[in-house]
C-alpha cells in the first residue's frame, strides 16, 4: 500500500522451516490464472522455489542454493565479492544474467499519509522537526545473524551526537536487544526504544 512500484502482496501462511507442502500448491495453483511470466525468488531455499513451479511460471530465477535443480530455471550463481550488499543481490536478479547494475541503485519511494504520520509521531513521542533514524536489530531466526547490540548503539549514539532521534523498532521478540542499544546509549531522552509498539 506504501509503495506504488508494489501492485499486489501475496502471503503464504507458513512459518519459517514449515514445508507446507499442500498450502503452497494450493497458493501456486491459486496463481495460475495470473499468468505470471517470471517469478524472482529471493530466498535460497527450496521451499520458496517450489511456489513458482507450482503456478506454472516459465521463468523462475534465483541463486544456486538447496538443490533446486528443476524448480529454478533461470539459476545464477551467486560473486558474494562483486555483490556484497543484499539490495544488490536481488536487483541483480531482476536484471538479465548479463546485465550490469548502475552504480546507484534507485531508492524505493514511499506513500506517506500525512496525517497518519503525525499521530504516529505524537504517539510515540517522536518530534517532526528533528531528523530521524530507524533501526531494526532484530533478527526472526536467531541472533546469529545479528550485527551485535554494541554495534547498533555505536551507529546510534553517532547520530544522536549530531541531534537526530533514533527509534529502536522491532517486535516483542526483539525487546531485548533493543534494550540492550538504548542501555548502551545511555537511557538518551532522544533514543526511543519501540520494540512491541508499532504494527
Amino acid at each position: 500500500q506504501r509503495m506504488p512500484q508494489v501492485q499486489r502482496a501475496i502471503e503464504l501462511p507458513a512459518g519459517h522451516g514449515e514445508l507446507a507442502l499442500g498450502r503452497r500448491w494450493r497458493l501456486g495453483r491459486q496463481l495460475r490464472s495470473q499468468c505470471y511470466y517470471q517469478a524472482i525468488v529471493l530466498p535460497n531455499s527450496l521451499k520458496s522455489a517450489l511456489v513458482p513451479l507450482f503456478a506454472g511460471i516459465p521463468r523462475r530465477t534465483g541463486w544456486r542454493g538447496e538443490m533446486r535443480y528443476g524448480l529454478l530455471n533461470d539459476m545464477r550463481l551467486l560473486d558474494e565479492q562483486a555483490l556484497p550488499l543484499m539490495v544488490q543481490r536481488f536487483a541483480a536478479l531482476g536484471a538479465e544474467p548479463d546485465e550490469a547494475l548502475p552504480e546507484r541503485l534507485p531508492a524505493p519511494r514511499l506513500v506517506v499519509d500525512a496525517d497518519q504520520a503525525r499521530r504516529c509521531r505524537q504517539a510515540m513521542g517522536l518530534a517532526a522537526d528533528r531528523p530521524l533514524l530507524a533501526l531494526c536489530p532484530g533478527a526472526e531466526f536467531g541472533g546469529a545473524k545479528r550485527w551485535p547490540a554494541a554495534h547498533y548503539a555505536e551507529l546510534a549514539g553517532h547520530y544522536l551526537r549530531r541531534d537526530w532521534q533514533v527509534a529502536l523498532l522491532g517486535s516483542a521478540n526483539d525487546a531485548e536487544v533493543t534494550a540492550a542499544i538504548s542501555t548502551h546509549c545511555g537511557g538518551h531522552p532522544h533514543c526511543f526504544d519501540l520494540a512491541g509498539r508499532t504494527r
